[in-house]
Parts: structure tokens; C-alpha cells; sequence
């Protein structure tokens, strides 16, 4: 005789792993677009040195000082373009009948951390790989070469006066696993807790090593070397909404919306530096 065993199902929800958000680090939010869809920045140029004619102004000048040149002042244009939105429904029955794991508050959380969170990241980064002011042919990245190449694009960052302090060298694991079988490198492993809890792991000749995962970065990433300064990125509006037996739903509605971008400022781009490696073709 057969016996037809219980089935129980627990109050629990086997969540996926999802990495927090290291954008802050990555970029800054130094404009305000409140009550505006469009900001425009300045570009303003400078005027050239040049020998003071101490002995009387210099042919065809009427200035010691010489040339008289005009100061140029151009503007820089940033339009947000992403506007995006998300919405479900929790059936009453179904919260009800699920020991109450389906309810809004847990439901819009989830979406916020395992989507929302994903795009917005990917998004940035792609911006700033794709606006990045040097990028060299792409070439593999071996325990070998790494650590040359990351010299490289901290000595490109010197050339071009970029600030020593605040320097992100952003990897995926991969990278970071080359760079730990590295025999040439030393990773200085003593940083502070709240550095920590933003995800600095490590850091390499004074910039901080982020790691973040591979599905938010461009295919064929191998490492990013940038400044917080060079990549402007506003979430201008965040709004996220629950609504009990809205008409038409007996149970809970859910509602969101976030507008954001991000811009690499033009004099700024050369606080960027990627370096991309072959993208391996997949098999058929």
C-alpha cells in the first residue's frame, strides 16, 4: 500500500546574491538637475604664456604683455536619457497562502537590489569604458604583463595631471585573480572599515582596488583606472510605491520609477583609463 508523504513548505525565500552597488565610488554627483532635464556646464579656455617686452611692446603690439587674446567659453550639454519604471501585483490570496513571503515591502526590496540596482550600475560603466580618455588596443592581461599595464595607465593619469589622491582601479574577479598570481605585486590589504563596507578590497600603488562582477561591466573588460571627478552620475528621481486594493486588484500594486544617466566630462576624460582585452567568441 502506497503512503502519499507531506509536503511542507517553510516561511523562507532562497534569495539570489547580488553585489551592492559600487558606483559611489566610481563617479560623482556634483551638479543638480532639480527642476531641470537639461544642465549645461562651461568649458572656458586659457591664454598662452609669452615673453613680457620689457624694453617696449613687441611688433605689430601696442602691450608689453603681448597678444591680446580672447578667453573662449563653450558649453557642455548633459541631458538625462534614461527614464525607467517597473510594476507587479501581489494577489491577496497568494500573500496569504504563501505564509506571507509574497508581501510588497520584501517584493519591491528584491527588485530594487537584483534589478534596478544591475541596470543602473551597467549602464554607468559602460558610459564611462566607452567615454574613457585613453584606451589602448585591447590585449590580454596575464600574472606577466598586469602589473605593467596598470603602470601604464597610472603613468598615462600622470601625463595628464590627474589627482594622485582618489584613484579607483576597478577590476572584474577575473582580473583580481591575475593580479593576486602576479609575483610582482603587492596588494596592501590594510584598509579601513569603511572603505570595506564600500567595497574597496585592496590597493595598488595608492588607488583603491574595487572589484565588481562581471555582468555589469562591457564584454571583453579587463581593468578600469579613474578618477570620481571625470564621470558625473545623477539619479534625479527615485520613486517607488505601494498601493493596498488599488481598482481593479484585490492584494497589493507595486510601482516604480528611476531617472537616471551618466556623463564623462569632456575636459575630464583622461581620468579614465580602460583597458580592454579579446572577446573570446563563443562556441556554435
Amino acid at each position: 500500500m502506497a503512503i502519499a508523504l507531506a509536503t511542507k513548505f517553510l516561511p523562507y525565500v532562497d534569495e539570489q546574491f547580488k553585489a551592492e552597488s559600487k558606483k559611489s565610488l566610481l563617479t560623482n554627483e556634483e551638479f543638480s538637475w532639480t527642476g531641470a532635464h537639461t544642465v549645461k556646464i562651461y568649458k572656458i579656455s586659457t591664454a598662452p604664456m609669452t615673453d613680457y617686452g620689457r624694453s617696449g611692446p613687441a611688433s605689430n603690439n601696442w602691450s608689453r604683455y603681448g597678444e591680446v587674446k580672447g578667453i573662449d567659453a563653450a558649453t557642455e550639454e548633459l541631458t538625462l536619457s534614461k527614464d525607467r519604471s517597473f510594476t507587479f501585483a501581489i494577489d491577496a490570496m497568494d500573500a496569504d497562502e504563501t505564509g506571507q513571503t509574497l508581501t510588497a515591502a520584501t517584493a519591491l526590496a528584491r527588485q530594487i537590489r537584483e534589478v534596478v540596482i544591475p541596470e543602473i550600475d551597467a549602464y554607468v560603466y559602460g558610459k564611462m569604458c566607452a567615454g574613457a580618455g585613453t584606451k589602448p588596443a585591447a590585449a590580454a592581461l596575464t600574472a606577466q604583463n598586469i602589473y605593467g599595464e596598470i603602470l601604464k595607465a597610472g603613468a598615462a593619469m600622470d601625463a595628464a595631471e590627474v589627482p594622485e589622491s582618489g584613484r579607483q582601479l576597478v577590476v572584474t574577479p577575473d582580473t583580481y585573480l591575475i593580479l593576486k598570481q602576479s609575483s610582482d605585486i603587492v596588494l596592501e590589504t590594510d584598509i579601513g572599515a569603511d572603505l570595506r563596507m564600500k567595497g574597496v578590497i585592496s590597493n595598488l600603488d595608492g588607488a583603491n582596488v574595487i572589484r565588481v562582477p562581471a555582468s555589469r561591466v562591457p564584454a571583453g573588460f579587463g581593468f578600469m583606472l579613474c578618477h570620481p571627478s571625470a564621470t558625473v552620475a545623477p539619479v534625479k528621481l527615485e520613486s517607488y510605491n505601494t498601493h493596498q486594493n488599488p481598482p481593479g486588484i484585490s492584494g497589493q500594486l507595486v510601482e516604480g520609477r528611476v531617472v537616471y544617466d551618466a556623463f564623462v566630462l569632456e575636459n575630464k576624460k583622461a581620468a579614465i583609463y580602460y583597458h580592454a582585452v579579446p572577446v573570446q567568441e563563443e562556441d556554435t
